[in-house]
C-alpha cells in the first residue's frame, strides 16, 4: 500500500495476541498483493483491465467495492473509486485495513490496539487502567508541531484520519474533474469510531472545501472533524472540543 503500518497492543494472553498480530500482518500483505494498483498482476488491477470479474477476483474486493459505493453515496459522489476514471479502490483500502487488523487483535483478547497505517489511526480498547488512548495530529503549517491532540477518553474505539497536502503535495483530486483538488485547506482531519469511514470521509471533505466539508461533516452522526486552513484558520465542528486532551 506503499506505506508503513505500526502496531501498539496491551494486555491479553501473549501467545494469543502474538499469533493474531502475526495473522493481521499477514493479512495486510494478503491486501496489498489483492489491491495493489502498482502491481499488473493484482485483482484490482486485473478487474480495472477488464480479465476478471468481481465474483472471480478474492472475496475480499466485493467487500471493499460495497463499501466504495456506500461512502460514494454517503458524499455524494465527493469520494469516488474512479476519480481518473478506471476504477481505484485505494482511498478506502488503506484505512480499511487498518481497522480490519486491529479487529483482528483485538479479537484474540487484548485489552488495547492501536493500529498506525500511514498516520492514520485506529483505536480499541485502552492501554491501560484509567489511560485513554490519546493521538496527535500534526500541525501542516509547522512542521514538527502538533495542531491537536485526541483523546478516546469516555469509549471503546476511536479513529483518526487526516487529508491533506502537507505529507504527499496535491494529490487528492476532484471526482469532477480528475484533477488536483483546488481548496482554502491544508488538511482536514475526522475523529470517529471506524477508521474505514474516518479515513473516506476526510478526503471527500477536503475536496469540498472547508465550508462545504464543515457543513457535510457536521451532518454526519458520530463524527467530529478539524479543518485547517492555507491561510491558518481552524474550524472544528461543534463536539470536537470533548474529544481534545
Amino acid at each position: 500500500m506503499g506505506t508503513v503500518f505500526s502496531f501498539d497492543v496491551r494486555g491479553g494472553e501473549p501467545a494469543a495476541v502474538q499469533a493474531a498480530l502475526q495473522e493481521a500482518v499477514a493479512g495486510l500483505h494478503r491486501i496489498d498483493e489483492v489491491f495493489s494498483t502498482y502491481r499488473d498482476g493484482s485483482d484490482i488491477s486485473r478487474l480495472a483491465r477488464g480479465e476478471l470479474s468481481v465474483e472471480e477476483c478474492d472475496p475480499l474486493v466485493a467487500e471493499v467495492l460495497e463499501l466504495g459505493a456506500e461512502a460514494e453515496r454517503t458524499s455524494d459522489g465527493w469520494f469516488s473509486m474512479r476519480y481518473q476514471g478506471p476504477l481505484d479502490p485505494t482511498g478506502i483500502v488503506k484505512g480499511w485495513a487498518a481497522e480490519r487488523a486491529a479487529r483482528a487483535v483485538a479479537a484474540a483478547g487484548a485489552s488495547g490496539v492501536s493500529v498506525n497505517g500511514g498516520g492514520d489511526v485506529q483505536l480499541l480498547g485502552t492501554p491501560g487502567a484509567q489511560r485513554p488512548w490519546r493521538v496527535g495530529v500534526s500541525d501542516p503549517l509547522r512542521p514538527g508541531g502538533l495542531a491537536a491532540v485526541i483523546s478516546a477518553a469516555g469509549t471503546e474505539e476511536l479513529a483518526v484520519a487526516t487529508s491533506g497536502t502537507a505529507e504527499q503535495g496535491a494529490h487528492i483530486l476532484d471526482p469532477r474533474t480528475g484533477h488536483s483538488a483546488v481548496t482554502d485547506l491544508v488538511a482536514v482531519t475526522v475523529v470517529a469510531p471506524c477508521l474505514t469511514w474516518a479515513d473516506c470521509w476526510a478526503t471527500a471533505a477536503f475536496a469540498m472545501g472547508s465550508r462545504q466539508g464543515l457543513r457535510w461533516l457536521e451532518s454526519l452522526p458520530g463524527v467530529e472533524a478539524l479543518l485547517i486552513t492555507a491561510g491558518d484558520e481552524v474550524r472544528c465542528t461543534g463536539g470536537l472540543a470533548a474529544r481534545l486532551g
